[in-house]
């Protein structure tokens, strides 16, 4: 899923406040570092995401016919593809 910097941004935010108002956590940084750090994990994520996504794609694309992107037949392959890569990645 594409999501614009603002919107990681705000996630971020949503993210470190919600951390904050717990109160079992203590931070020993500033609210602020703390958010840049949430928001580069959010990133390195999207990132991964993205590959995965790529990945499954090509090897639907890889097939000897052509497979209609909508269709049944492609969301199973996607579905079993993507699945497969995460698992590759020990998630």
């Amino acid at each position: 899923m594409r999501l614009t910097r603002d919107k990681v941004n705000k996630l971020a935010h949503v993210v470190t406040d919600a951390v904050a108002a717990m109160d079992e956590v203590e931070f020993i940084e500033d609210r602020n570092t703390i958010r840049l750090e949430v928001r580069k994990i959010l990133e390195e994520l999207l990132t991964q995401e993205a590959r995965i996504d790529q990945a499954a794609r090509q090897k639907i694309d890889s097939q000897r016919r052509t497979i209609i992107e909508g269709s049944e037949e492609w969301s199973i392959l996607y579905r079993k593809y993507y699945n497969d890569e995460v698992k590759k990645l020990g998630v």
